[in-house]
């Protein structure tokens, strides 16, 4: 059992932040400025008992996340890859290539017009295109028999 002495010499247990019960365990977690039991901390996501697999773990809107489960759902650093700034843990996210973007920065370099889910777009060099303005599609409508897609496009449907 873990306690901890406080004024007077009276001991005080831990009570765990996740069930609520006296932890009474040889091991606790602290955590966030709460303890608990290490069976206790998980995941939101896997369900994965954070004390088992590592020694950090991560927290967004109210979620307990593994290292895994925080990047895919916020990405490394939870910013927006084209504006930069910060993206709420409530905020819903348009995903390319391994980055996240604010709903209203995922737009056309070109047009400026947001892309949706459904739309189709290219992710040419890092920047993102609708269908009308990719790079080079002139030269794809005439040559399409030859080389339908330039060495360096992409075409992901959301």
């Amino acid at each position: 059992m873990v306690n901890s002495q406080v004024a007077g010499g009276a001991c005080v247990s831990r009570s765990c932040a996740g069930c609520g019960g006296r932890i009474a365990d040889r091991f606790l977690l602290f955590s966030m400025e709460r303890y608990w039991h290490t069976r206790c901390l998980k995941c939101s996501c896997c369900q994965a008992q954070l004390g088992e697999i590592g020694s950090t773990c991560y927290s967004k809107g109210g979620m307990i996340l593994c290292r895994t489960d925080y990047i895919r759902l916020f990405g490394h650093t939870g910013a927006c890859s084209a504006c930069g700034q910060s993206i709420p843990a409530s905020e819903m996210v348009m995903r390319a290539q391994g980055n996240v973007y604010h709903l209203k920065c995922f737009s056309c370099a070109t047009c400026r017009n947001q892309l949706v889910p459904g739309d189709r777009f290219h992710y040419v060099n890092g920047t993102i295109f609708c269908e009308h303005d990719r790079p080079g599609a002139a030269l794809l409508s005439t040559h399409l028999q030859s080389n339908p897609v330039l060495p360096d496009q992409k075409t992901l449907i959301l």
